[in-house]
């Protein structure tokens, strides 16, 4: 399996990195990573410049072609997904979705409240629900925020809008930081580091899923 980090993750949030692999270890599963890994091309596609992402895109399939490929991003997910033709990607949600029920990874139960943001590539887009839920109950009660699932609300840092617009990104993730208090949650999860960096505040800790479950999940991998 090879590893597929992405941009934010590999470059800004690197503790999404180091918890991805290190759940990986723990549960045995052989993979790598690429050296010298490159952007998927998600930022460009959706910021309007295809003939740039093209060029992007035709270098990483020669390089990607033939490989499993895991993704911490939901961004990089709905991009090899659906922009690449002929490659087989998984998110690490639905990875850990199948280690735990394989036995193959495990957690201690914790007295934790938690809330979940769908993001807009792994839900919306690619009808990503119920796998990262599943990891969720594992360890933690899963309280659901107003709009949650196919109703969920973007963070505001996707299309370039954090970049381009940086008071509206973060009007969009003051709204949704206050659904989440509305939960009266301990702990605001998102799949997708470009919604963790867009979400992160003073008053609620903000984390991705594969942080929380090294953190507070106490994981260990099959006896």
């Amino acid at each position: 399996m090879l590893y597929f980090r992405g941009c934010t993750a590999r470059e800004k949030l690197t503790g999404i990195q180091d918890a991805t692999e290190k759940l990986l270890n723990l549960a045995r599963v052989d993979y790598h990573i690429l050296d010298d890994e490159k952007c998927c091309g998600s930022v460009l596609l959706r910021t309007g410049f295809e003939d740039e992402a093209q060029k992007q895109i035709d270098k990483n399939t020669e390089i990607l072609k033939g490989e499993q490929i895991l993704t911490s991003c939901a961004g990089c997910f709905k991009t090899l997904n659906q922009d690449y033709e002929g490659l087989d990607v998984i998110h690490i949600s639905q990875l850990l979705d199948s280690l735990i029920k394989e036995g193959k990874l495990n957690f201690s139960r914790q007295d934790l409240k938690v809330t979940y943001h769908d993001s807009c590539h792994l839900g919306r887009h690619l009808n990503v629900f119920d796998e990262p839920r599943d990891v969720i109950r594992s360890v933690a009660d899963l309280v659901e925020m107003d709009n949650v699932r196919e109703d969920s609300i973007c963070c505001g840092a996707g299309g370039g809008v954090k970049s381009a617009y940086p008071e509206i990104a973060d009007e969009m993730a003051k709204i949704r930081i206050n659904q989440a208090k509305d939960t009266e949650c301990e702990i605001l999860l998102t799949p997708c580091p470009f919604c963790k960096l867009n979400l992160e505040n003073d008053d609620l800790e903000v984390l991705d899923l594969t942080e929380f479950l090294v953190k507070y999940g106490d994981a260990y991998g099959s006896q």
